[in-house]
């Protein structure tokens, strides 16, 4: 296994930094963020670290070179957007934007895309079910054909009353994980996986691991803590933001040995990146360093 962060948490650091960044530390991989340039409005969205629209050859030996001179490899080229809410202006730009990622990722030779599957909060799975086979067939055909295999997060996006009430995430649970690979059944795609979203869920965080390890295409290393008395005081039907907190790897309810002892039992060797959510590394840069220093070295005690 490769021990990485995502680069969302350097929003300001150019993608040399960020990997000088990575190599100072002892990072071996970092999944960089490629959103298309402009304003986000969701927090860790909207950084772009590598413009893919403008890729030429001379660029993509930049970034090859880039690796090289600093020793850190690129996991992945992630982007989380919505595919499936919003207008469908909207729609259309993010499903063009994963065409070229993926078009990137096998120039780059990372053969690596994440990203969300998306979802209309406002209607029902089966309601929707048509759109999301129409909008994923042929990305998941075109990444079949450039040897790109797509890792899909199962975070629920399902915090906050704007999201509410069904979430923008579909791919959340094994359930729904089974009937998408069933619909349309490719390599090319399989799960960019975080455990801190099943212990959200009131789920087996590593049973993934055991059922699924031949669709672990990445994952993430983020913790979480279910915050008790505020539960206790709202309820697991009241938006999770009021009930739980995200926290850097060993700060939280994550068993980071069991974890680590069902993904080798998986088989897995691929990248393992830090995902930085936890607000209280968030003030300074300073803060968000040290965030990624004591990740990675709690972390290295499981990858060496």
């Amino acid at each position: 296994m490769q021990l990485g962060f995502v680069t969302a948490i350097l929003p300001d650091h150019s993608l040399e930094e960020v990997l000088r960044t990575a190599a100072e530390i002892g990072y071996d991989c970092v999944e960089v963020m490629c959103w298309p340039p402009g304003k986000a409005e969701r927090r860790y969205a909207g950084v772009t670290h590598v413009d893919v629209s403008k890729l030429d050859a001379a660029g993509l030996q930049q970034i090859k070179d880039l690796q090289e001179r600093y020793g850190v490899s690129i996991s992945s080229l992630g982007y989380y957007p919505n595919p499936l809410g919003g207008d469908a202006d909207s729609r259309a730009a993010a499903v063009a934007h994963l065409h070229d990622l993926i078009d990137a990722s096998a120039a780059l030779g990372i053969s690596t895309v994440t990203t969300f599957v998306g979802r209309d909060h406002n209607r029902t799975i089966e309601a929707q079910w048509g759109d999301f086979l129409e909008t994923w067939r042929p990305l998941v055909a075109h990444a079949e054909r450039e040897e790109v295999r797509i890792g899909i997060e199962n975070c629920p996006m399902r915090f906050t009353a704007d999201e509410w009430p069904g979430g923008n995430n579909l791919a959340v649970s094994p359930a729904i994980w089974e009937r998408m690979w069933e619909d349309i059944p490719s390599d090319a795609w399989g799960l960019n996986y975080d455990p801190s979203h099943p212990i959200l869920m009131q789920m087996d965080y590593t049973k993934p691991l055991r059922d699924y390890s031949d669709r672990l295409v990445h994952v993430h290393a983020k913790d979480l803590r279910i915050d008790r008395d505020r539960l206790d005081r709202h309820g697991v039907f009241a938006h999770p933001a009021l009930w739980h907190t995200p926290k850097l790897p060993g700060m939280g309810d994550v068993d980071w040995g069991r974890f680590f002892g069902y993904l080798t039992d998986a088989g897995y060797d691929g990248p393992v990146c830090v995902e930085v959510e936890d607000r209280a590394y968030e003030g300074s840069l300073d803060l968000r360093l040290r965030s990624l220093q004591q990740s990675h070295d709690y972390l290295r005690q499981f990858i060496v």
